[in-house]
Order: C-alpha cells, then structure tokens, then sequence
C-alpha cells in the first residue's frame, strides 16, 4: 500500500502530523509495514494455557490466531486457519481440547497441529499425503513465558528487537516469568492505535483522579529508550501516603512487594504492546487494531505461581479494581483516547512540549513525567513506514 508521497512529516522530531491517526490509506500501509513486516508482536503468555491440550484464540491486526499447549507440553502458535480450505478452525476464546476439528470438512488435527484424519481421503488428489498439511505457524520466540510472534523471515532475532528493555521486562514479570494467570478484561477503543499507545508520563498525575482520591505520591523514577524502535521502560518508585483522602478500605492498594523502590514499572514496545506492574498487579496487554478507528485490548492480569492465597486473593482484588478500562487509577483513558481521536480530525500536527531541550535532536533518558519519551518512537515509526522528513 503506497502513501501519497506529497505527506511530508514535520521537521522538528516534537510534531507529529494529525493525518497519521485518522487517514485510511496510512493505516493499510501500516499492516503492511508493521503489522505485518518485520517486528515481533507478544500474543499471549505461556500461563494463559498451562496445561495440556489448553488454547486460546487471538487477533493480530485481522490476523486469526490460535495459541495452544500440545499433548507434548510445548506452546505453539498456529494461524486459526484450517490448512484445507481456509476455514477458521476455533472460535471459543478459550478453552482444552484433545483435537481441533475444523467444521467444513470435517479435517482434525492433533494440538500440535499435525493433520491426523480427513474424511473421504481416497478420493483425493494423487500423492495427497497429510505431512503436507499441518497447521501453518508464523515465525516465534518468547522470553520468559511472554510468547512473540512475526510473520516476516526478515525481522532479526527477538534478543536484538527487545535491547535494554530486558531487564525491566523481566523484573515486571515477577523475575521469573512464573505466573499464574486471575483473568481479563477486554474492551474495544474509539481512537486509532497509535493514540492508544502515546499515552505519556505527563498525563498520569494530571488527569488520572486516583492518584489524588487515593493520596499516591510519585518517587522519583526515570523513562528511557532501549533500542532504535523506541520500546520505553519507566521505572518508578510508589508511596502510599496517609491523609483523609483514602479510602475506607486501605488494604486495596496496600503494597506487599519486597521493596517500595520498584513499586511501579511500565514497559511499552513497539507498536502496540504494553506491560504494567503497580503496587502488586501484574497486567499484561494484548492490543490489536482494528481499523483506523478502533483498536482492541486485552487487559490480562497475573499472580506469581508461588503466591500463597491471600497474595493471591490481594493481587486479584488490586488487578479487577485499579487497572484496566474501569479501573480507579485509569478509569479516564477511553474518553481521552476517545477524544484525541475526535480532535485529530484537523489540520496540523500534535506537539510535544513537556521535556523537549532540543526540537531538532532526540534524548534517549527522560523525567519521570515527561511527555517526551514516546518521541524515539514517533521517528522509528516515521523510518519504518518510509515519510520523509521536512527541510524547511
């Protein structure tokens, strides 16, 4: 998909032309590009489906997936495509099975996707043999349990793609990357995608209601890019203070962690992914757009696989009322994601402001509120789907 080549991206790295979250012919260029190029995406985490023959089914960008634990143990990813005629195979967003079975014609494969039984099979055409006919699988990796898919030979090796992101990546799922997973939330926003992932370290204490209702201070803590796609980590520390603002029940957002020095951290990868970790929840969200209009997430939340049951009743009680798209500290988001995408609909660029020392150079270290960390990410995707920048 070609852009017109008269769209000229702004010269100073803190704008960012409006066109990119409302235009159609940008957006199908961006599948192609991103969605589809060379960039891994994480689909689900292994504890989504611990046991044998468990799956779920998900949404890449209008890509069906379906995410499964063969008999063998091992956790695959197969396009949820029938390797007949194309028939989607599973609809149940979840679930366990001994086989998958798709409809049409009635072919089953096995949970490692080998195709073990067709019907009327002598009738085929000469030298059908059933190796040939496996469910197919795009290209994965994962690191620690979190499961990434591409569906480019060309995208390198997922170590190179993550970079220092690592470390906060790590920490943020508890270490080990042993989690038990407490549920979802999933919801469908009204803004284009990229508006959903430029949520910035500016905003947080000033439109998110919470963080005064709930009398949180923020410690000091830092924003940083780890590779030349502009994935950025924050790191924060959190403390709960006393006053008449909390609320009746305090033990909601009580913190049990080992130490209150990484009571918060985010990380956000390039494009759509996000992981956060505040106070004792472990969000993982699984993001997809939908078109240049909407983008759907799945909230999925975690404990630890060691956590006794009163970790687990507590960080099941702080995932389902802090976070999410109805949660005390981010109840706000959907109408403001909402919103950008009403007031991008004019002309002119949207400016960054909130740390910029130098309009014509990028940093790659920022405050902890700062607004200027998501620009690394904003030139990576001006490279990425080819605009050039301005001279003037």
């Amino acid at each position: 998909m070609r852009v017109d080549p008269r769209f000229i991206w702004p010269r100073n790295y803190n704008e960012v032309p409006k066109e990119v979250f409302v235009r159609d012919d940008i957006y199908q260029a961006e599948l192609e590009r991103i969605f589809y190029g060379p960039e891994w995406h994480p689909v689900a985490h292994e504890s989504e489906v611990p046991n044998n023959g468990d799956y779920k089914t998900a949404n890449l960008a209008g890509v069906p997936l379906l995410v499964a634990r063969g008999q063998d143990g091992v956790v695959r990813v197969f396009y949820n495509s029938c390797s007949h005629r194309g028939n989607q195979v599973e609809t149940a967003p979840m679930g366990n099975k001994k086989e998958f079975e798709c409809p049409y014609h009635r072919w089953l494969f096995s949970t490692e996707g080998k195709l073990i039984g067709c019907s009327n099979e002598r009738e085929f055409s000469p030298g059908f043999d059933r190796k040939d006919y496996p469910l197919a699988q795009p290209r994965t990796e994962s690191f620690y349990g979190l499961i990434f898919i591409t569906m480019s030979p060309e995208t390198e090796e997922l170590g190179e793609f993550l970079g220092d992101i690592t470390t906060t990546l790590s920490e943020l799922m508890a270490g080990d990357g042993r989690l038990k997973l407490l549920g979802y939330q999933k919801v469908r926003y009204d803004t284009n995608w990229k508006a959903y992932t430029d949520n910035d370290g500016y905003h947080a204490p000033l439109l998110h209601q919470a963080f005064k209702l709930l009398n949180w201070q923020g410690g000091k803590g830092r924003q940083y890019t780890a590779t030349r796609r502009g994935h950025l980590g924050f790191e924060s520390a959190l403390s709960v203070a006393t006053g008449e603002n909390r609320l009746n029940d305090p033990s909601l957002i009580a913190f049990k962690g080992q130490d209150p020095s990484v009571g918060s951290r985010i990380v956000s990868l390039f494009p759509i992914f996000a992981a956060t970790k505040h106070l004792d929840v472990i969000n993982l969200r699984f993001a997809s757009p939908i078109s240049v209009n909407k983008v759907e997430v799945h909230y999925a939340y975690y404990a630890h696989a060691d956590d006794d049951v009163e970790m687990l009743r507590h960080r099941l009680r702080q995932s389902s009322n802090l976070l999410g798209p109805s949660g005390l500290v981010s109840m706000e988001d959907a109408s403001i994601f909402h919103r950008i995408h009403i007031g991008n609909h004019t002309p002119g660029s949207a400016t960054f402001q909130k740390g910029v020392r130098n309009p014509t150079e990028l940093d790659s270290e920022f405050l902890q509120n700062d607004e200027t960390g998501n620009l690394p990410r904003w030139e990576y995707y001006r490279w990425a789907m080819g605009f050039e920048r301005s001279s003037a």
